[in-house]
């Protein structure tokens, strides 16, 4: 058993239930590259003031976090407090029900971030925690914890998965030159944390015409010290309404890994590529879903990124700001066109940051009018 800080106590804290939740934070974090579909959860158990006991969830399939935090506590966890980032599960899955393990593992108190949307737990979970004579108490650095599981939250609320719309852009808003030409407009660490975007997302969406001219293969290449392998990689799902895609496209070197949203080609099929019979942008959203797919990056030229911001899909635009300017020849980074100022898309500024010389804008739509 350790003390959280040996040098404090926990007077010493506005309140000591947020200094382990955000233990508990950290801990899932951990998995955010490796859980996919799961949600991250991270797990740490208190007794007397004293760390017993932690865990986090690293890969679908195996324990949940209480689970391993549970293993590490031992008989210490009767009677002490388990901080947990998301509801325990009710249900039985690949794992047992982790609120049946709580109660038997002795508890006395059990501290939540987020409530768990998932039909299959949806106040369950407390329930069982509850009827056990367990006190329970919910909310403890909620919106920190729902970072973590924007995605899953939202399609297990919704239907639809969570969309990130990313763009890299000059300072006048130009993402390539006439001839399509755009390697590279952002820097190297612009690009790095890109893969962080795509390392996240259980799906990357673009149009059949960037595939056309760049050839991507939109997948994660490198994460700093992280083990590739350990990485659950995006799928790609690619726009292309005429059947335009080429057998020697380098995105299909992974086909069991490519989606189009397309007409039926039978050589596609060959490969294992999976053909999307839906017309719609709102329809391919709700068809990944189903797909267990629950946070989806854009990235895509502009005609397909004006079509999402239009049709309100995004959740979240994240910008690269290059600081050079490419002339008004070069591409624009969208193409819809306003006849009125009432017509603008308002976006609410959530962060910025500097990578080398570029800016990254992370933004919200805004609900407020013009």
């Amino acid at each position: 058993m350790s003390e959280f800080d040996s040098n404090s106590k926990p007077e010493d804290y506005v309140n000591i239930d947020q200094v382990w939740m955000q233990k508990a934070i950290e801990l899932a974090k951990l998995g955010q590259y490796s859980t996919r579909p799961n949600p991250n959860v991270g797990c740490v158990i208190v007794k007397d003031g004293q760390w017993v006991g932690e865990g986090f969830h690293p890969r679908a399939g195996q324990p949940h976090a209480e689970v391993f935090a549970m293993r590490q506590a031992g008989e210490s966890a009767k009677g002490a407090t388990a901080y947990v980032t998301l509801e325990p599960c009710a249900h039985y899955g690949r794992t047992p029900p982790c609120a049946k393990g709580l109660v038997e593992a002795g508890v006395s108190k059990v501290v939540i971030a987020c409530a768990d949307p998932n039909p299959l737990v949806a106040g369950k979970g407390v329930d069982i925690l509850r009827q056990a004579g367990i006190e329970v108490e919910t909310g403890v650095c909620e919106q920190q914890a729902a970072q973590l599981n924007q995605g899953f939250l939202k399609a297990m609320a919704t239907g639809v998965p969570y969309v990130r719309l990313k763009v890299a852009s000059s300072l006048d808003g130009r993402t390539a030159m006439a001839s399509g030409e755009s390697k590279w407009i952002t820097g190297a660490e612009s690009r790095q944390d890109v893969q962080h975007w795509r390392a996240i997302s259980g799906a990357v969406i673009t149009g059949i015409d960037t595939i056309l001219a760049d050839d991507p293969q939109l997948n994660v290449r490198s994460l700093g010290d992280i083990d590739i392998a350990t990485i659950v990689q995006p799928k790609r799902v690619i726009l292309d309404r005429q059947g335009r895609l080429p057998l020697n496209a380098q995105i299909l070197s992974a086909p069991e890994t490519v989606m189009v949203m397309g007409p039926f080609r039978q050589e596609l099929a060959k490969l294992g590529v999976v053909q999307l019979e839906v017309q719609s942008l709102k329809d391919l959203l709700t068809t990944l879903k189903d797909f267990q797919i629950y946070d989806v990056l854009v990235e895509a030229g502009a005609t397909l990124s004006t079509a999402f911001l239009q049709e309100k899909l995004v959740d979240e635009l994240i910008s690269y700001v290059a600081p050079t300017f490419l002339g008004q020849s070069a591409r624009a980074m969208f193409n819809a066109e306003f006849e009125t100022m009432a017509q603008q898309l308002r976006f609410k500024l959530q962060d910025v940051h500097q990578f080398g010389d570029d800016i990254r804008l992370r933004l919200i739509p805004s609900q407020e009018s013009v």
